[in-house]
């Protein structure tokens, strides 16, 4: 693997001391990480966070985090305040994914102590990569202390080369969870989350969600109050609703244009308010719903009936994104029946209602 293949790091030390009259902020932070059982982070004398980058690193990935850590820093005493260093392969300008280019301050070798939590940060290059020996080295030498090891987006990967996700229940970017369970077999990865934390494993979704995940190590650290002021002054929400799958296509299980499984594909979508089912679907292209499920799990991996309830779940998004059309006849014409069904499978798959959808997502809304 090439310099570009190595994960970016946030590393984070916790502090003591206090944020505003009333009780100390390690008063808070004890009661807090008591009742999210997360015994990991300990209070420390200072905070000090290292982001450690590499050649084609995704830059919203490092840069997310840390102004997360800094905006946190206004409503903390100096003495208390979050410290920012970088830290890379080496001393070298790094180069991120966007052409922007990053200044290291430490180096893998530069002694860096008491580190509390590691995020692995991501790049378009890691999926593909394999293991950096002096990357997989460093991350396994961090995780044998007391400390949090986690990952932002495909940082997982760099993760899984280190050995660190057996065992463990992890995400990543949507478009890379399924790689990552077929690089990683003895991890258990869940594609839905935006972050998870899971003991001294923390791990977050694709790009964006290093600022969700960011604001729950505040939140943690410092309580929820200064959590969401700091997503205020980010114009951010402090606690996104529902799962990554609203950001993914679910309709990705394409078929052989010229075979069977693409031509009960093309049925489906032209007859998707009719409602049919897995045998109206075999019944139209001349085959058996048992020899149809077999053709369908050969060719796209999923089953007839999955398919459908995808093409239903998408369309809906379609036209939610596209159109102020009423949500009783969005449900009709894409084949959910009423309203309350759409609603029910929305939460169900996607963890938001349709009018949730429909607000996030809706063209110039």
């Amino acid at each position: 693997m090439t310099a570009n293949a190595v994960g970016a790091f946030v590393v984070l030390r916790r502090p003591i001391g206090t944020n505003a009259p009333g009780p100390s902020s390690a008063d808070i932070r004890t009661s807090i990480a008591a009742k999210l059982a997360c015994p990991y982070l300990r209070p420390m004398p200072i905070r000090k966070i290292a982001l450690v980058v590499h050649d084609g690193v995704q830059a919203l990935d490092v840069a997310g985090p840390a102004d997360v850590f800094a905006e946190a820093n206004a409503f903390s005493p100096p003495e208390d305040a979050y410290e920012v260093m970088v830290v890379a392969p080496t001393l070298a300008p790094v180069r991120t994914s966007n052409g922007s280019r990053i200044l290291p301050d430490r180096a893998y070798a530069d002694p860096i102590d008491d580190l509390d939590i590691v995020l692995v940060s991501g790049g378009p290059s890691l999926p593909l990569a394999g293991a950096d020996a002096a990357t997989s080295r460093w991350l396994q030498s961090v995780a044998v202390g007391p400390g949090v090891v986690g990952s932002v987006c495909t940082g997982a990967f760099s993760l899984g080369h280190a050995g660190l996700l057996d065992g463990r229940r992890v995400t990543t970017h949507w478009q890379d969870a399924r790689r990552l369970a077929a690089l990683f077999p003895a991890a258990q990865v869940l594609e839905d989350l935006i972050f998870i934390w899971d003991e001294k494993l923390v791990t977050s979704a694709g790009v964006t969600a290093g600022i969700d995940l960011a604001l729950a190590i505040v939140s943690r650290n410092d309580g929820p109050e200064i959590a969401r002021l700091v997503a205020k002054r980010l114009v951010v929400v402090a606690q996104r609703q529902g799962g990554q799958s609203q950001f993914s296509p679910f309709l990705t299980a394409a078929a052989e244009p010229s075979s069977p499984v693409a031509r009960a594909q093309d049925y489906l979508m032209g007859h998707l308010s009719a409602r049919p089912t897995v045998k109206a679907l075999a019944a139209a292209i001349g085959a058996s719903p048992r020899h149809l499920s077999r053709l369908f799990l050969a060719e796209t991996g999923v089953t007839p009936q999955e398919f459908i309830d995808r093409a239903r779940i998408d369309a809906a998004r379609n036209r939610l994104e596209a159109s102020d059309q009423a949500l009783k006849a969005v449900a009709f014409d894409c084949g959910f029946g009423t309203p309350d069904r759409m609603r029910l499978v929305f939460e169900r798959r996607l963890g938001v209602s349709p009018a949730q959808y429909r607000r996030s997502f809706r063209g110039g809304g």
